[in-house]
Order: structure tokens, then sequence, then C-alpha cells
């Protein structure tokens, strides 16, 4: 599904339009022109579901080099291993989440709590994946003639990243669950979520003036998105916290 001249949206669960499997999230395609890279890979569970609506919109598989992860969580992070061994792309994450992924099972990235809240079921499986690369905070991934730039916004999970990209003018941001439609967060009870680092993360986006606001699930904006990062900034000013995710 084409959203803009440079991002297709070629994954999305049930927390989103149902384009795939009900544990993916949002997958972005950043075109670049002479190579793509996805932001964020998926629950794994049907991942030639997305591969086929990146040909179905015309995207040359060979052109799709990395994949880029906002967390280590099964639903964005689970798809990595199958997507990588299917487009031989190089996958690039945090440091935290980079040795929770290669370690695989889930440990450390709360896969175990998440089950026993019945979020996912007991058989659905995380594989470990290698690491390619790892991102910190001011880096830059050039992708052909894009280029996005890494920003570290922990506070729904460790090692959190969300990705702003620049591109003729238009300002991006992909910014997985750190902030979603409406200035919703998604604070969880798991010990990889925080609430001071995510006040951190809120103030560190406030003022982008970000055009196209690219989130993990629900909906996204494509015109006007910095309204969705200031209206949970507007609750920090009011002594409360953002509405949380139900």
């Amino acid at each position: 599904m084409k959203l803009t001249d440079r991002v297709y949206l070629v994954g999305s669960g049930a927390l989103g339009l149902n384009l795939t499997d009900d544990y993916d999230c949002h997958v972005y395609l950043v075109d670049g022109g002479s190579e793509a890279a996805l932001i964020d890979g998926g629950g794994g569970r049907d991942t030639s579901a997305i591969i086929r609506i990146i040909e179905g919109d015309g995207i040359p598989l060979d052109r799709v080099r990395y994949l880029l992860l906002t967390h280590g969580h099964a639903d964005h992070a689970a798809g990595a291993a199958q997507l990588r061994g299917a487009l031989g792309l190089q996958v690039l994450a945090s440091p935290d989440i980079a040795n929770a992924l290669q370690k695989g099972g889930g440990k450390g990235i709360a896969l175990d709590l998440a089950k026993e809240a019945g979020m996912y079921p007991e058989d659905f499986s995380f594989q470990p994946c290698p690491v390619d690369g790892e991102l910190k905070e001011g880096q830059k991934v050039v992708v052909g003639d894009c280029e996005l730039l890494v920003m570290e916004t922990p506070g729904h999970s460790m090692g959190h990243l969300s990705f702003l990209m620049d591109s003729e003018g238009v300002q991006y941001l992909f910014s997985g669950d750190a902030v979603l439609w409406g200035g919703r967060i998604v604070l969880l009870s798991s010990p990889d979520s925080d609430l001071q680092a995510y006040i951190r993360t809120i103030k560190k986006l406030s003022g982008l003036a970000v055009d196209v606001f690219l989130p993990g699930h629900q909906c996204f904006s494509l015109r006007d998105g910095q309204r969705h990062l200031d209206t949970a900034m507007e609750a920090l000013k009011a002594m409360s916290v953002p509405p949380n995710l139900k």
C-alpha cells in the first residue's frame, strides 16, 4: 500500500489494517530508489504475506537491503530471522535489542510475560536472528537517496529507537511504539518499560515539526503528524501522563 512517494505500508495486523498476520505491527518500506529498507519485521508467523505485498507494490525484492528495528517486542521483531533469510537483508537494531535478538526465545524482551498475559499464544515462537549492525543516537542510515536519523526513544521498552527522515522537505517520523495516534503511549508493567524514560522521550520528540507520522500500530498521519507528539507533551505539561493504549 503506497502511502507517499517514499513510503509503503507492507504489513499490518489486528491493531492496524489487517493486511497481514494478526500479530504483525505496521511494517513500513522506505523506497530510496536504488535501495529499500523495512522498518520493523512483524511477528514472523507469515512473512510471505509481507513479501507478496512488497512484490505487489512493484518493489524488486533484491532492492530491499535493510531491516531497521524500532525495538525487540515480538510483534515488531520476531519476523526478523525469516525476512533476513528470505531477502538476504541486513538487520540493524539498538545494542540492547541486538543482544536479545541474537539469543532468540524472547528472553529480555518480555515475550514470556506477554504470553502469561494472553497477548500471544503459547506456541508463538521467536527465532534467534543475527544482527548485522548496531544503531545508536545520532547515526544516519543511508538507504539509496534517503537518509534516516537514529533517535534513542526508550520508555515503552529498553533499546527502543525511532527514525527521522527528511525527504524533499517532508519530515517523516517512524515512532514504533513510543507514541501512537492521538498522543497515546504504550506503558507496560514489564521490567523493560520505564515511565521516567518515557517522559524524557516524549519531551525529546516534541517540537520536531513532523509532517508524516508513522507509528507501529493503529492510525497514522500523512500530514500535520506533529500534533500527536504535541498532544502527548501537553499531558506532561499538565502534570499528568498521556493516555495508555488499552
